[in-house]
């Protein structure tokens, strides 16, 4: 149990500080079968890999995590445009009338596309977390004498004790923000952070959950009544303050009153949709699904975004890994051998390989009778990034500083953990 909970404190460490907005998406699921293709691809990587030294520095390891986290990002993005994981750049796009009150993705089945209906939402009320605001003290004083301190948590019917340190040099700052890493590396479903007010500062906690459940009960409980070490943290730092209560969300949907304990939630099997802000009174978003030619248009201009903000976030370590320049080259080879084609669609690349759209010509071009074979460039193009975002994914460590030591016997060798074990180890090495 030791083992399970120090890997996961070392994996929210990873994903809070490298993963993209420290989130995962429902792409990074995936069936037995392509977890043993991943699995099978690492074998046979390792297997023909030399033996190398890398370079042990912060910078390297920062850079292989993070190239790693923006392939998946991007890998996430083209996969987010496709039905099925098939057919790229095809799925269907969902209009709102008011994207800052509700906006919908297609989750419905390939083909039904037809009969998917027009939906109109008013929203009264988003669903809500609940948030525990302390009292706010001065930064730079102490009221609690040093010593071993404890309070409990009770979040998800589970109850975990906290324990910290005050010391004689300690201030209420570095008390909070002690404790605010404490608990959002914990993985309890609890936010942490330190805010300020007129100068002085609080310790303010929030559920990553919202809604209320029929009795009420609040999402998370903190108390010192029953803990183990010194009593009075709580009191002192107004950790137990409700200063927001979890509530459920409220809405119209076609004019039938309906409520979440969240706000993203599925509509008849056809829609996925998030709530985002609060109707005028009497006034219904409508949602419902794109043309063919605005859906591919919206589908070109994401995957756009997502390739430049992963050459963007290459570029970030050129000065400092110059073998990023390696990574950049193999991409603007790729864009580069549908330059023309992509050209003709209205997709232009630049100099330093990242790509502009014309969206007066793609729209132009998505309307005329040959749309559909036009438009393969763009696909086949799609497809070959996709191709090598797995490739980055399963060996980030192919673009970091190394010194090779020796080569394996050809077809005489045989299959070790090598390269995944120093990736996997730049993880730890960075947490510890």
């Amino acid at each position: 149990m030791a083992d399970i909970t120090a890997l996961n404190t070392v994996y929210n460490h990873f994903m809070t500080t490298y993963a993209p907005n420290g989130t995962n998406s429902r792409y990074d699921t995936h069936k037995k079968s392509e977890l043993r293709g991943v699995y099978n691809s690492i074998v046979k990587m390792n297997k023909e890999s030399p033996l190398f030294l890398l370079d042990n520095s912060d910078e390297a390891k920062e850079f292989a995590v993070g190239i790693k986290e923006g392939s998946r990002e991007l890998k996430n993005v083209i996969s987010s445009l496709s039905v099925d994981g098939d057919e790229l750049l095809s799925k269907k796009s969902v209009s709102s009338s008011n994207p800052d009150v509700a906006t919908a993705s297609y989750i419905g089945e390939v083909g039904e596309e037809d009969s998917a209906p027009n939906i109109d939402i008013e929203v009264k009320k988003l669903a809500t977390t609940q948030q525990n605001t302390g009292n706010f003290l001065p930064p730079n004083e102490m009221g609690l004498r040093p010593d071993t301190y404890s309070f409990d948590i009770r979040s998800r019917d589970l109850d975990y004790e906290f324990q910290f340190n005050i010391n004689e040099n300690d201030t209420n700052r570095s008390i909070e923000e002690k404790l605010a890493r404490l608990v959002n590396k914990s993985n309890i479903g609890l936010e942490a952070s330190v805010v300020e007010e007129n100068g002085r500062i609080a310790l303010k906690l929030e559920s990553v959950e919202t809604g209320s459940n029929i009795e009420g009960k609040p999402l998370f409980v903190v108390s010192d009544d029953k803990t183990s070490k010194t009593t009075g943290a709580v009191d002192y730092f107004g950790l137990n303050q409700t200063t927001q209560e979890n509530s459920n969300s409220l809405f119209l949907l076609n004019g039938e009153e309906r409520s979440t304990y969240a706000n993203q939630f599925t509509v008849e099997k056809t829609y996925e949709l998030h709530l985002n802000g609060i109707s005028k009174e009497g006034e219904a978003v409508n949602i419902g699904l794109k043309t063919d030619v605005e859906s591919l248009t919206e589908n070109v201009t994401h995957l756009i975004e997502g390739y430049n903000s992963f050459l963007n976030k290459a570029a970030s370590y050129l000065d400092k890994q110059p073998q990023t320049g390696k990574l950049l080259g193999e991409m603007s080879n790729i864009s580069n051998l549908y330059g023309n084609e992509l050209e003709a669609i209205g997709v232009n690349i630049a100099e330093d390989g990242r790509m502009t759209l014309d969206k007066s010509l793609l729209t132009q071009t998505a309307q005329e009778e040959d749309a559909g074979e036009r438009f393969k460039t763009m696909q086949s193009f799609a497809r070959n990034i996709l191709n090598k975002t797995n490739q980055i994914s399963l060996n980030p460590m192919a673009y970091t500083e190394k010194t090779v030591v020796a080569y394996k016997n050809p077809g005489k060798n045989f299959a070790t953990p090598y390269i995944t074990s120093n990736y996997s180890g730049m993880m730890f090495s960075s947490y510890c």
